[in-house]
């Protein structure tokens, strides 16, 4: 697989980013080296490892759930740029 024009126009379209030539021809050269990367790591062959979730063998250490106070509405909304009836107000993001 490998990226081509038009892919990395839909994926900027779809992130909602400008890109001119220039950077489209860079993106371009940067994912099909990624890509490639990808390739490589297919060809290793992990018959023989077992499956892990990290590198580290040490466990989370958990804590006691404590009851504390809670923060009242008007302190905890005070920092915000800006609020109606209780609840943050922010920019739109979706279409």
């Amino acid at each position: 697989m490998s990226i081509d024009n038009q892919t990395v126009k839909k994926v900027s379209k779809l992130a909602k980013i400008r890109i001119n030539e220039k950077e489209e021809t860079k993106l371009i050269e940067e994912l099909n080296n990624i890509l490639g990367w990808v390739d490589e790591l297919k060809k290793v062959d992990t018959e023989q490892i077992e499956p892990m979730l990290s590198v580290f063998n040490e466990s989370m250490i958990m804590r006691k759930d404590k009851v504390s106070s809670e923060m009242s509405d008007e302190l905890v909304l005070k920092n915000a740029p800006k609020s109606k009836s209780g609840f943050f107000v922010v920019p739109k993001v979706v279409e």
